[in-house]
């Protein structure tokens, strides 16, 4: 569960490691609405994808070892290889409003800064006021506004959530990371 330690622990920003996947997919699923765009890209493939090609760029916020927020970083956006891109960052709400965000995306900026990047392009979604302003704050301006345009299956009109994609989709690695995880984690280095 999110946030269990008390809000007087320190919760420490370190760079994401294998023992990290589990606790950063956990709470990326509990944060994202991963039937709806542009979330559904979110999964373990994408959160290992991103610690394998830049894990300089991949931090965590943990307290005692469990994961309140991460975020995930790129060296490449569309074909700018010399533009970085903070593709995911979330956050416990239990954790919000206290400065964890932003010690979170000036890790990932210094560290794709330090490889090269000549900027760094996130994205907000809209309507997430809180989000934008963070990210203004974090030395962000806005660029171009871009709608994006779905269309559902055609059974699935008028359903809401689409009954065929699962809220944790399957995905048999998931298993044998965790076994990973659970066999490189805090609680194995003891």
């Amino acid at each position: 569960m999110a946030g269990t330690g008390t809000a007087s622990e320190p919760i420490d920003v370190v760079p994401m490691r294998m023992a990290h996947l589990e606790g950063v997919l956990g709470l990326g699923f509990q944060l994202f609405d991963v039937s709806k765009m542009p979330y559904t890209s979110w999964s373990l493939s994408s959160v290992a994808g991103h610690l394998d090609a830049q894990p300089e760029a991949c931090w965590v916020a943990e307290r005692n070892g469990e994961v309140l927020g991460f975020v995930l970083g790129s060296m490449s956006f569309d074909e700018r290889e010399d533009w970085g891109y903070l593709e995911w960052i979330g956050l416990a709400p239990s954790v919000q409003g206290r400065g964890v965000a932003s010690r979170l995306v000036e890790a990932c900026c210094q560290a794709l800064f330090e490889a090269g990047a000549a900027r760094i392009i996130t994205d907000v979604e809209q309507g997430n006021e809180a989000s934008a302003r963070m990210m203004r704050r974090n030395g962000f301006g806005e660029g171009v506004t871009v709608t994006l345009f779905a269309r559902p299956r055609p059974d699935d009109f008028g359903r809401g959530r689409t009954s065929h994609v699962r809220s944790r989709p399957y995905d048999p690695a998931r298993a044998r990371l965790r076994t990973v995880a659970r066999t490189t984690g805090p609680q194995a280095e003891q």
